[in-house]
């Protein structure tokens, strides 16, 4: 009853938005004045009363058409009236007629130019496309998007067979393999990170309103960068489909976390929140004075209901060949993770504590996008600029409870508490110049030039680890810890260039059969510049500056404290120009060329191709206490050739079998062969390698082998199978024998292999009726979108001998009974699936629920603690545990301008855990006790192991819910 009644508060939102209908549109010419526009003339649908008159240009629109096929009659007084039959007009699509008239001969339909234009956004224009193309691709558009109340890239992302999303770390995962085998595009150009950790873009920045659709080629083609090993993740923007559009549009909603009981009325926000503005954030303190001049608290906001305001508006000029299309939009969301554990083991024994963690996420995204398209028969120029700015203002704490321990010092009745406040600003500005040119018949030109400019910057984040007593609320700093209490900043400043040139040439072109050769040269240069700076503040001597409250630690950091020399404050950077920061620059240049030759003939398509790609990374740094030396360099550079075959062979019409083979690379990123430590808002650090155990790429064979069956028109089955083996994996893996903490990069094993089966479907149950007169559906329609995927994965864990002990292990990467372990992030079952209602004619009724499943996955290699025996002296791997979403949309139109919606995710709101098996200390002494040899512990006469199961990461984020009212123009 309670999320009724948040829903109907929140009744109101007004959006303007294309359905998914037809339109009509074309020309009309008068023979009689050498082919000058024809204007007033009449252009009537035959048997209904929809139609219109042409404009000054002889331009005409007929739009909002229900999908069908009508005859459409042109006429004008004194002039032949002409019928036009078997016009089809298809959701989504532009049916373009264009028409010359005369008064004297009439018009004879071979004169009549009619085409039709596919939406890239619509869902039957993907399926047409996906069965067309030779490789191996799927894709969703925007169109069915909205139907299933998805708003940005990365959740539908996830709507596609075999891709998952991990909760913890938000990375998305394509059959198994997480961001660094990756590569994401923006309409197939490079597109830059925006996080240090990451090589790819969250695809959360981008909302759906800005693209046409998202496609994942599972399969490595040479026409692009072999740095990928599970696919490419490209993303279509949105351009102008008909010849005008006009949205406007607004929202709201709220995450039930975020206004429910503690929460609503004390939803905390970071210190820095004051100086943000609509998305952006602006102070001239710089980090050293805000120590002393900013607070070290947070602050509150009450009421944190979700919004978002957009506009979209576009037109096309001169005949429908130059067309202008932009969209707008400002957003503000709130997340609330409830109180849950947060947990660090170490062996058999807890160090880091907390069961009351919670956080509070305040998030604001601006983004604009401008696309200008020229075209005619022979070319097509496109520009597209994009803008986006995020804002994420996150607070997070623990141990209010009294319970918290942080392992640095806890003394006498006190407990510790952690706070961490951050705000991250994101700007990327992307401008992209894209080509097409028809030479002759048989030469197509494509080319492309790109720059991206991204910011990423922490201007200010504050941690606070204190001792607190609860029964009193008596604060005191840690007396040995300078740094627990700290404020650092950090900047991010990438630029990058982009470059393609292909050429096509048709060397034979037929009904049956056809031969093509493409040629082309990739080129690529991003630089990045990255600095931080770190200042800790300190007790002086046995001084114990106190607060009588964790909400008030502005008493311990006053003026009067810093002058009296009761608190002093702390760095332990100085580069080497004396400045207190850590910076490091990094430099990648690739360069490539590629051929690719595509054969069709009678059921047969080929596609194979070549690609040389020359790659160069360099990183300089002037990094504190790196390993291997303060300031250095290190350098990468790999030239190689990648081969890719795709093949498909079309048993009839409705079947086909593909078959698609590569080999490919993947490139270490600059933030694992920089030394520089970062240190995440929950205290985990990270930190690049350097020297002779720095990261190298590793290689991957890629197989694929594919069945799909398409039924109808929009409708598929289809089954894969798929094998990888990967040369020299890379992992995430905890610092040798450092606490639980502490993080690094290293090439993990020798092999590592992943294979499984994907099915998909999309089906209609049932199907609407046509109407005799005029084509159109009558009815409802149920369908029924379901894709699975089951994998296998493992990987070795190599182990090295001291060279001159071969019975002493230098290094190993195996722990507990585990010589080989899973792929980090990589879940054995993935599940999607969405049963869709909808009805047609003018009061159009759309229902659909949507569900998705990811099982357990690996979020965190276990690691050995002792070298010699990582047998018994070990961490486990830290596992994230399956969960199901589950989400829900209805609409109802009412007459031909209004409609409302209702629309609920994340309904059934269920815990997210992460987990580990701790070894008990009794068993641990009793396999010790069994043997001083550690293959006898593993053998099958030892002991047997007695583990146990614990949380150490528990949360949910809530419910949320949108009831809106929509208006069309």
């Amino acid at each position: 009853m309670r999320y009724f009644i948040v829903c109907l508060c929140l009744f109101g939102t007004m959006l303007l938005r294309a359905q998914d209908t037809g339109s009509i549109v074309g020309k009309l010419t008068d023979k009689e004045l050498n082919n000058e526009p024809l204007a007033f003339a009449n252009i009537l649908l035959k048997g209904t009363t929809k139609g219109t008159t042409s404009d000054f240009d002889g331009l005409y629109e007929i739009s909002g058409l229900e999908p069908g096929t009508y005859t459409v009659v042109f006429s004008y007084l004194g002039y032949e009236t002409v019928e036009v039959p078997n016009v089809v007009v298809e959701a989504g699509k532009v049916t373009n007629i264009n028409a010359p008239m005369s008064a004297s001969e009439g018009m004879t339909l071979d004169e009549v130019v009619v085409v039709t234009v596919a939406r890239k956004d619509s869902e039957t224009a993907l399926l047409l496309d996906q069965k067309r193309a030779i490789e191996i691709k799927e894709s969703i558009g925007a169109i069915e998007l909205g139907n299933l109340g998805i708003s940005d890239v990365k959740s539908a992302a996830t709507r596609i067979s075999g891709v998952t999303e991990s909760e913890a770390s938000g990375d998305v995962f394509v059959r198994g393999l997480g961001d660094r085998y990756l590569v994401t595009t923006f309409n197939g150009l490079p597109i830059p990170s925006d996080d240090i950790e990451k090589k790819n873009i969250d695809l959360g920045l981008f909302p759906t309103r800005v693209i046409q659709n998202v496609s994942i080629s599972k399969t490595y083609s040479a026409s692009v960068s072999a740095d990928q090993a599970s696919g490419n993740i490209n993303i279509a923007s949105r351009e102008l489909t008909g010849t005008e559009e006009l949205e406007v549009g607004v929202s709201t909603g709220a995450n039930t976390n975020a206004i429910g009981d503690g929460s609503s009325d004390n939803f905390k926000v970071s210190a820095n929140y004051e100086d943000t503005s609509l998305g952006f954030y602006d102070t001239d303190v710089n980090i050293f004075d805000q120590l002393t001049k900013q607070s070290w608290d947070v602050g509150t906001v009450e009421t944190p209901i979700n919004h978002r305001v957009n506009l979209s508006a576009g037109k096309s000029f001169f005949n429908n060949k130059f067309k202008v299309f932009m969209t707008a939009s400002n957003s503000k969301s709130h997340r609330y993770l409830t109180p849950g554990v947060f947990k660090i083991w170490d062996q058999v024994t807890v160090t880091d504590s907390i069961t009351d963690f919670e956080q509070w996420e305040t998030e604001y995204v601006n983004n604009g996008l401008l696309d200008l398209t020229f075209q005619n028969e022979k070319n097509i120029v496109k520009s597209v600029t994009l803008f986006i700015n995020t804002l994420n203002d996150i607070v997070s704490e623990g141990g209010r409870n009294g319970f918290g321990n942080i392992q640095e010092e806890t003394i006498g009745n006190f407990s510790d508490f952690v706070r961490d406040q951050n705000i991250k600003q994101t700007t990327l500005f992307v401008q992209q110049l894209i080509g097409n040119h028809k030479f002759g018949e048989k030469n197509v030109l494509d080319w492309a030039v790109s720059y991206n400019k991204l910011d990423a910057d922490e201007p200010n984040r504050i941690r606070n680890v204190v001792n607190f007593t609860a029964e009193t609320g008596n604060v005191i700093l840690f007396e040995n810890s300078g740094f627990e209490s700290r404020k650092l900043s950090q900047f991010i400043d990438d630029e990058e260039y982009n470059g393609l040139i292909k050429n096509r040439f048709k060397a034979l072109e037929e009904d049956t059969k056809h031969f093509y050769i493409d040629l082309g040269i990739n080129y690529r240069r991003k630089t990045r510049d990255f600095e931080s700076t770190f200042y800790g503040v300190a007790n002086v001597g046995e001084n114990r500056p106190n607060s009588n409250s964790i909400d008030d630690l502005d008493q311990i950091f006053t003026i009067a404290n810093f002058q009296n020399d009761l608190l002093e404050i702390l760095s332990f950077q100085s580069n080497a120009d004396g400045e207190v920061k850590d910076e490091y620059s990094g430099e990648y240049e690739s360069k490539a060329a590629f051929a690719q030759f595509s054969l069709n003939f009678d059921k047969w398509n080929i596609n194979a191709g070549l690609r040389f790609q020359q790659d160069d990374i360099i990183v300089d740094y002037d990094v504190n206490n790196a390993p291997g030396g303060d300031v250095g360099n290190v350098t990468r550079d790999y030239s190689n050739f990648y081969p890719s075959l795709n093949l498909k062979y079309s048993i009839n019409d409705e079947h086909a079998i593909r078959f698609a083979a590569s080999r490919s690379i993947t490139l270490p990123e600059f933030k694992e062969i920089a030394p520089f430590r970062y240190i995440s808002p929950t205290g985990q650090q990270v930190f690049g390698t350097v020297g002779e155990d720095a990261v190298e790429a590793s290689f991957s064979n890629n197989f694929d082998l594919k069945w799909e069956f398409f039924p109808s028109r929009g409708e598929l089955i289809s089954g894969a199978l798929f094998y990888k083996s990967i040369d020299d994996p890379i992992n995430k893996v905890r610092a040798r024998g450092a606490d639980g903490a502490l993080f690094t990069f290293r090439n993990t094993g020798d092999k590592a292999t992943v294979y499984g089966i994907e099915v998909e479907s999309k089906i209609d149950l049932i199907k609407p009726g046509i109407n005799d007169e005029d084509g159109s559906p009558i009815g409802p329609k149920l369908s029924l979108v379901l894709n699975a995927s089951r994998m296998w994965h493992e990987q070795n864990l190599s182990e090295e001998r001291a060279e001159s002990n071969p019975d002493i292990i230098a290094e190993t990467f195996r722990y507990g009974p585990n010589k080989e372990a899973g792929l980090q992030g990589a879940s054995d079952w993935v599940a999607n699936s969405s049963l869709n209602l909808e009805t047609s004619g003018d009061n159009r009724f759309v229902a659909n629920v949507s569900a998705s499943y990811a099982s357990d996955k690996v979020f965190a290699l276990g690691f050995a603690r002792s070298q010699q025996n990582w047998d018994t002296r070990y961490n486990d791997a830290i596992v994230e545990k399956g969960f199901v979403v589950l989400n829900s949309r209805i609409s109802k139109a009412f007459g031909e301008h209004f409609e409302v919606s209702l629309s609920g995710q994340n309904l059934l709101n269920p815990f997210i855990k992460q987990t580990i098996d701790v070894l008990t200390s009794e068993s641990r002494a009793e396999l010790e006790a069994f043997s001083d040899d550690r293959e006898e512990r593993l053998g099958p006469n030892a002991p047997e192991r007695v583990t146990f199961t614990d949380e150490v990461r528990s949360y949910k984020i809530g419910r949320i819910f949108r009831l809106g009212l929509t208006y069309r123009f």
